[in-house]
C-alpha cells in the first residue's frame, strides 16, 4: 500500500525560492510557482490581479500605451520570475481569487474550497502561474487572468464582502496599509498634507486624516491631475486643495508655505506614484514633523540625502503595507463615505457593478 507524500513547507515560503538560494521569497529573483499545495499553503484559482500603481505606470510607458504589449510583458515577467515582480520598479500588487485547496497546516482552517479572498501580501512574493491573460484595464491596472497562486502560512488575506463590488474591493485593499498607517500617525489638531491625494491611496488617506485631525486640525490635498482635483473638490474632504506638480520642490514649498502661513505640515503622507517627490515632501514638513512615504516610486537615497542637504530634521517612514485591521478599516471607509465609495465604483467597477 502506497502513501501519498505530504509536502512540508516553511511558514515564510523559503521552500519556494529557486534563485538565489538562502533568501526570502520577496527579494528572490525566481520562485517555484508550480500549482501544488504544500501542507501549510493555500492554493488559489486567480481571477484578477491588481498591478500596483508605480509598476503599472512603468509597464504602460514601456509598452507605449499598447494593452497587448502590457499583456505580453506581464506574461514574460511571471514566466521568468514565477511571480509578478516588476524588475524596474521592484513592486507588484495583489490579487483576488477562489480557494482551491487548504493545506492541513494552513493557519486558518475555516476557509472552504470556493471561498473568494483577496491576498493582502505583495505579488512580489506570491508564487504565480498564469495560463492566460484575458484583459488589461489600462485606466485601473487591473488584469483579468486565468491561473493559480499560492499563499504562504505567514500571508494575511481577507474574505471578499458581499456588499461591495469585487473590483472596488481589489482596488481598495491593494492600498489598505495607507489609511491604516494614517490612522496611527495623525493626531487631533495637526496639519496634514496628502500628496497624490487623488489616487487610490491618497483618497483613502484624505478621509482618514480628516477624521483623525478633528475640527481643530487641517488637511491639505496636493494633486496635479485636473480630473483628480475635480474629484477631490466634489468630495469636499480637504480643507485646502492645491494643484501642483509634486516633483517640483520649489513650487510645493511655495504653495504650502502660503496656505500654512509658513507653518508647514506636522505630517506629510506621500502617495505619488512617480519618482522625484522625496524632497518636495520633506520641504513641506516642519522640523520635528513626520513624512510617511507610501509610494513604491520613492528612493531611499533621495529621501535621506535630500533631508540632509536642506538641513531638515524630520522623521521619515516607509509606509508598511501591512497593519493589523487594515483591510477592515479600509472597507469601513468605503461604507462610511458614500461619495468616496461612488467615486471608487465609477473608477474601478463600472456602471454594471453595484454601489
Amino acid at each position: 500500500m502506497t502513501q501519498s507524500v505530504v509536502r512540508k513547507g516553511h511558514p515564510l515560503g523559503l521552500h519556494r525560492v529557486l534563485e538565489p538560494s538562502g533568501v526570502l521569497p520577496q527579494p528572490a529573483w525566481r520562485l517555484d510557482s508550480r500549482p501544488v499545495c504544500y501542507d501549510n499553503e493555500l492554493l488559489i484559482d486567480v481571477l484578477r490581479l491588481n498591478i500596483d500603481s508605480a509598476s503599472f505606470s512603468q509597464l504602460k510607458e514601456e509598452a507605449g500605451g499598447d494593452p497587448e504589449a502590457v499583456k505580453r510583458r506581464i506574461a514574460e515577467i511571471v514566466r521568468e520570475r514565477g511571480k509578478m515582480h516588476n524588475p524596474v520598479t521592484g513592486s507588484g500588487g495583489m490579487l483576488i481569487g477562489r480557494v482551491v485547496e487548504v493545506g492541513p497546516r494552513f493557519p486558518d482552517q475555516h476557509l472552504q474550497v470556493g471561498d473568494k479572498i483577496a491576498t493582502l501580501v505583495s505579488l512580489t512574493l506570491t508564487p504565480l502561474h498564469l495560463k492566460s491573460i484575458e484583459d488589461v484595464e489600462m485606466k485601473t491596472g487591473q488584469v483579468e487572468v486565468t491561473g493559480k497562486a499560492v499563499l504562504f502560512a505567514s500571508g494575511p488575506f481577507a474574505r471578499l464582502p458581499e456588499d461591495l463590488s469585487e473590483r472596488v474591493v481589489l482596488a481598495a485593499l491593494d492600498v489598505c496599509g495607507a489609511p491604516a498607517q494614517t490612522a496611527r500617525l495623525v493626531k487631533p489638531g495637526q496639519t496634514v498634507i496628502v500628496m497624490g491625494a487623488g489616487g487610490k491611496s491618497g483618497l483613502l488617506c484624505l478621509y482618514q486624516a480628516k477624521k483623525q485631525v478633528g475640527p481643530k486640525g487641517r488637511v491639505i490635498a496636493l494633486e496635479y491631475g485636473q480630473q483628480a482635483c475635480d474629484d477631490i473638490a466634489a468630495l469636499g474632504l480637504p480643507d485646502e486643495l492645491i494643484r501642483v506638480d509634486a516633483t517640483d520642490p520649489v513650487a510645493v514649498l511655495t504653495e504650502v508655505e502660503q496656505v500654512t502661513d509658513g507653518g508647514l505640515a506636522d505630517v506629510t503622507i506621500n502617495c505619488v506614484n512617480v519618482p522625484g517627490t522625496e524632497l518636495p515632501a520633506i520641504l513641506a514638513t516642519k522640523d520635528g514633523g513626520t513624512v510617511c512615504f507610501f509610494s513604491m516610486a520613492v528612493r531611499f537615497t533621495s529621501a535621506a540625502l535630500g533631508a540632509e542637504g536642506v538641513g531638515k530634521d524630520v522623521q521619515m517612514m516607509i509606509g508598511n503595507g501591512y497593519a493589523r485591521g487594515h483591510a477592515a478599516l479600509t472597507l469601513e471607509i468605503l461604507r462610511e463615505c458614500e461619495g468616496l465609495r461612488k467615486l471608487y465604483v465609477s473608477r474601478y467597477a463600472g456602471s454594471a457593478h453595484r454601489v
